[in-house]
């Protein structure tokens, strides 16, 4: 049974819808990260569980409670915000220890719980310094040690990391999954960053224009997106639309233009309705034509730019069916205009609506 559900809700700004019938339903314990671009609605369903918006129509509730009319100062929830939004003026002990002193916890349990979440987070023996003496790292754990320690139903975090630099990002992306694990607290965590919250999420929201587009375990979605927009949010950038399908037991065989194609059933991700196939740069296999014979999933085509990325060089190889995108690690480049074949093999080639 889900801890955390939204039914239809909706969300408007001076009659601008921003979510209209929203749904969503997060399971007790999980970690759900809502991922989108910009203007998506992703910051206003985390605000609206918040409390700090209140909601045009649909519902929300927790646990079984109705709580769409509840205001931000009873919901017993955990907030950690982007700017940290710490007291300069307190030392660390005190910030953390200001939740509980509006709550009238005093004495020997205000005290056992500050040093205990101050524990967890990896701060002990930081009680008397002030925010201004602490790396932005530590002052983003300060700001979630904050927030757990009135032990919260939920906790929410809205794009925590965005002021930190790449290193920190990713230690502190390993704290915020270990911590939410070890104590079990449901969290919803919004970012624009997938891979980070690909990397600590149980569950993730792909969001459009106010509604979710997929919702599912970060494996699932990194390889069998269900929608072109969800394909190339993720980094599919190879289309190839098709004019007729067959479907049999193990594969769906498709043709366009006379090219035959062959994508392999994902039975146990559900169906893929779709028409239009894609696939990774780093998924097509580039060779020259001795190297790959001609068949089903191949394409010949002539290398149109070529660029140097590193460990590997970025092809754009013009083809009849238009100009693929190809990544591959190779101490020589094929120069502009070289004859070379693609290989697109059947596992990887994913149907997306």
């Amino acid at each position: 049974m889900a801890l955390l559900t939204l039914e239809n809700i909706s969300v408007a700004y001076d009659q601008q819808y921003i979510l209209k019938d929203f749904n969503l339903s997060v399971e007790k314990g999980n970690l759900i990260s809502l991922l989108g671009p910009s203007g998506c609605g992703k910051t206003t369903t985390l605000r609206l569980i918040a409390g700090f918006l209140e909601a045009k129509a649909g519902k929300f509730a927790l646990n079984g409670k109705d709580y769409t009319r509840i205001p931000v100062s009873k919901r017993n929830f955990g907030f950690v915000f982007q700017s940290y939004a710490l007291f300069p003026h307190l030392s660390i002990y005190d910030n953390v220890a200001f939740g509980l002193r509006l709550r009238k916890v005093s004495g020997a349990e205000l005290d056992r719980r500050v040093r205990n979440i101050l524990d967890t987070v990896s701060l002990s023996g930081f009680e008397k310094r002030y925010p201004k003496e602490l790396s932005g790292g530590q002052r983003q754990r300060v700001a979630i040690a904050r927030a757990l320690v009135i032990e919260p139903e939920l906790l929410l975090f809205d794009e925590p990391l965005s002021n930190l630099d790449a290193n920190l990002r990713i230690n502190m992306r390993v704290e915020i999954r270990r911590i939410q694990q070890e104590l079990g607290i449901t969290t919803v965590y919004v970012s624009h960053d997938q891979e980070e919250c690909f990397s600590i999420s149980d569950q993730v929201a792909i969001m459009n224009k106010g509604i979710i587009e997929q919702l599912g375990a970060p494996a699932t979605i990194f390889k069998y997106p269900k929608t072109e927009f969800v394909a190339r949010f993720i980094g599919f950038t190879n289309f190839i639309a098709f004019d007729t399908r067959h479907d049999d037991n193990e594969l769906i065989t498709l043709k366009v233009k006379d090219q035959m194609f062959t994508v392999t059933k994902h039975a146990s991700k559900g169906e893929q309705p779709g028409m239009q196939g894609a696939i990774r740069p780093d998924d097509v296999v580039i060779g020259m034509p001795g190297e790959i014979e001609e068949g089903p999933n191949r394409l010949t085509g002539r290398v149109k730019v070529s660029t140097f990325l590193g460990r590997s060089y970025q092809y754009v190889v013009e083809t009849m069916l238009g100009d693929i995108t190809v990544n591959k690690e190779m101490e020589f480049s094929y120069p502009s205009g070289q004859e070379v074949r693609l290989l697109f093999p059947s596992e990887k080639l994913v149907l997306v609506e």
